[in-house]
């Protein structure tokens, strides 16, 4: 016998699939100032709809003033000995054009073969609209919701989280929950469902090497002068090792490393990541640390990455030019242990000892991030969702580490008793890309899912 949450849920499906066709029409591209208002105006239409499904409290939060807003409400209406649940998701998007690659306009939705196109289908729209259902099934009953919720928005996950840190470190009192549930990125597959049981931190920063004080005929000084280019290079070439080991001292220092029972917990998702590496980066061969898998190295390792490098000419013929300038583009993803301001300097540090005296070298930091976090795998809020996962996908979920970063995430596990990470999109749905997507009977079964764990989590 279903829940009549589910009853609901089934019998307004076709307007939720249009709400989630109506928020992506709107293009929050919190990146770009000329879209602020559309930004602002899907934070409001959210707002309004929170209202109207029964939310006691809903406010959008502009704190500092210049931002875009958080749209933050609650429900209380279970009383003080019931749980209370945490919901968190983003309301803003990646910049997106037809030019790109887009095969229709990135925000007019559009549905082929079942499959819903546009930019926020996967990331993260769909997760917005499926929490905001879902919770709007559970309130719609007699009995309403067994747990107490509190469900925060952000317009910002795509450029900076400024506002949601603010708000989080001055009132971290106001989202006290015993489980915050992060409602952002994907499944494995369309077909099978995962969890994310660890994400990795960020740093970023960005190195620059000077030569002469201006470009120079590479006839008349090259082979008397050090070409910046040519420095750069080899100052970046001496950062890891033939296997991809970081070089850099100290940098795996206090690293913790996955014990065999997470390696063992996560290795279920192996067969997935392999497909996927091979479907999806055309490299020739795999690359990395030994003794690891592709999910390993992608997920419980750290890494060093040069993002982008420049200097001289790169346009059409030659130019016999000795540049004065280049530079690049570094970010670490991090793992349990390491400091983002520790792993900065350390790595600062390490470059200005491989500088030679014949070019000046300077780094600055680009992104503080976040450290990583690890998600115990037997965990109550993993275990409910694995089994909320399952009734609605026939199967259990597979659990993985991921190689991407969170932010919000690792600031919610000191905020909360318990996190777990429920995604209601999938790997393949292109996120941040052209053609970005999600398979409608995805959408069906996030609401079944997210109303699922709101109903036991209190049991």
């Amino acid at each position: 016998m279903t829940h009549p949450a589910h009853d609901y849920a089934e019998q307004h499906i076709d307007r939720f699939l249009e709400d989630l066709k109506h928020l992506i029409r709107i293009p929050s591209i919190s990146t770009q100032p000329k879209h602020a208002a559309d930004v602002r105006r899907a934070a409001e239409w959210i707002g309004s709809e929170m209202e109207k499904i029964g939310f006691e409290t809903v406010e959008l939060i502009d704190m500092p003033e210049g931002r875009h807003p958080l749209v933050f409400g609650t429900w209380m209406g279970a009383g003080e000995d019931a749980p209370t649940v945490l919901i968190y998701c983003h309301y803003d998007v990646q910049p997106a054009e037809l030019e790109d690659g887009w095969d229709s306009n990135p925000f007019e939705p559009t549905i082929r073969d079942n499959i819903l196109y546009a930019r926020g289908a996967t990331d993260s729209k769909v997760n917005v609209i499926t929490q905001l259902r879902a919770i709007e099934s559970v309130l719609s009953t007699p009995e309403k919701s067994p747990v107490n919720i509190k469900f925060i928005l952000e317009g910002e996950e795509e450029s900076g989280s400024e506002t949601i840190n603010a708000f989080v470190a001055k009132h971290r009192d106001r989202l006290s929950a015993d489980v915050s549930v992060v409602s952002d990125g994907p499944i494995i597959t369309p077909h099978q469902p995962s969890m994310v049981i660890g994400l990795r931190g960020i740093i970023g920063m960005e190195l620059h090497v000077e030569g002469p004080i201006q470009d120079l005929h590479s006839g008349h000084f090259g082979g008397n002068t050090h070409n910046p280019v040519q420095a750069l290079t080899e100052i970046l070439a001496q950062l890891h090792d033939e296997n991809g080991t970081v070089t850099v001292p100290g940098f795996y220092d206090n690293v913790i490393d996955a014990t065999p029972a997470e390696r063992e917990a996560i290795a279920g998702a192996d067969p997935y990541y392999e497909a996927n590496w091979k479907s999806t980066s055309g490299a020739p061969a795999v690359w990395g640390e030994a003794g690891y898998t592709i999910q390993e190295r992608a997920g419980i390792r750290p890494t060093l990455e040069l993002n982008g490098i420049w200097g001289g000419y790169s346009g059409p013929g030659v130019k016999t030019v000795l540049p004065a300038k280049a530079g690049a583009k570094i970010t670490c993803r991090l793992v349990p242990g390491q400091d983002p301001a520790r792993i900065y300097e350390v790595i600062k540090a390490h470059v200005m000892d491989l500088a030679p005296e014949t070019i000046k070298v300077s780094m600055e930091m680009q992104d503080m991030g976040a450290p990583a976090i690890r998600i115990p795998h037997d965990s109550k809020a993993v275990r409910v969702a694995n089994k909320a996962y399952e009734n609605h996908w026939d199967r259990e979920s597979v659990l993985e580490v991921a190689g991407g970063s969170i932010p919000i995430a690792s600031t919610f596990a000191t905020v909360t008793d318990e996190i777990v990470i429920m995604g209601y999109s999938h790997k393949g749905g292109l996120a941040h890309g052209p053609n970005e997507n999600t398979h409608l009977v995805m959408f069906d079964k996030g609401i079944g899912t997210a109303i699922d764990f709101l109903l036991m989590y209190a049991e």
